[in-house]
């Protein structure tokens, strides 16, 4: 799964690898709050974590000026980037009737597009992906199509409801599976219910404002 850093992200990131080609030291947190107009250093510590866990920056939390842009960074930046349609949140409704003609849309890094398929982005509600590092309020990218496999993370429709899980087809059964100790797995009878698949899961974008 592709993990994305949004346009906010980048800019903190621009600024801090400018900082370094300019002064040969990083910037601290209070400049970096100043800069950006953030309420707080617990703001500007959620960018940074998240810039180092996605292979942008080194730290050393106990360094005054201890952040360092690394080099050779993955091209994963908003530099280049697609709109593709947002179609609210993953538990309202049949998201594919909205690609043709989607009221809102979404720029995503090019790189996610990979092919001529649809994909469209989707608004995450609930906490039911939380051990697969899907978050309330995260935007997930998904590429359209009615068929995945086992194990894939999909964006299934059970009578009419649009839900992410774990896909685990069975012989009679369909196990939709979530990534979260706490809760359930929905167990789909398709000669019951009303199934399909609108799309798997391929990216995610995430704010920290």
């Amino acid at each position: 799964m592709v993990m994305s850093i949004t346009k906010k992200q980048k800019e903190v990131l621009d600024f801090i690898t400018n900082y370094w080609d300019e002064h040969e030291v990083a910037p601290t947190q209070k400049e970096i709050k100043e800069a950006f107009g953030l309420k707080s250093f617990g703001s500007v510590q959620r960018y940074l974590k998240y810039l180092k866990d996605a292979g942008h920056i080194d730290s050393d939390w106990n360094a005054r000026r201890g952040l360092k842009p690394k080099e050779n960074q993955p091209s994963n930046s908003n530099d280049s980037t697609i709109d593709i349609p947002l179609l609210g949140d993953v538990a309202a409704g049949i998201p594919i009737e909205a690609i043709e003609n989607p009221d809102n849309t979404i720029g995503i890094p090019a790189h996610m597009i990979r092919d001529n398929k649809k994909y469209y982005a989707l608004n995450v509600k609930g906490d039911s992906m939380i051990e697969d590092g899907i978050h309330n309020g995260d935007v997930i990218v998904c590429r359209h199509q009615q068929n995945a496999n086992r194990g894939q993370t999909v964006i299934a429709i059970v009578d009419g409801e649009a839900t992410v899980k774990r896909y685990s087809p069975n012989k009679n059964v369909i196990e939709l599976i979530p990534a979260n100790s706490a809760m359930e797995t929905i167990v789909v009878d398709p000669r019951e219910s009303e199934f399909s698949i609108a799309g798997i899961l391929v990216g995610l974008m995430r704010s920290y404002e």
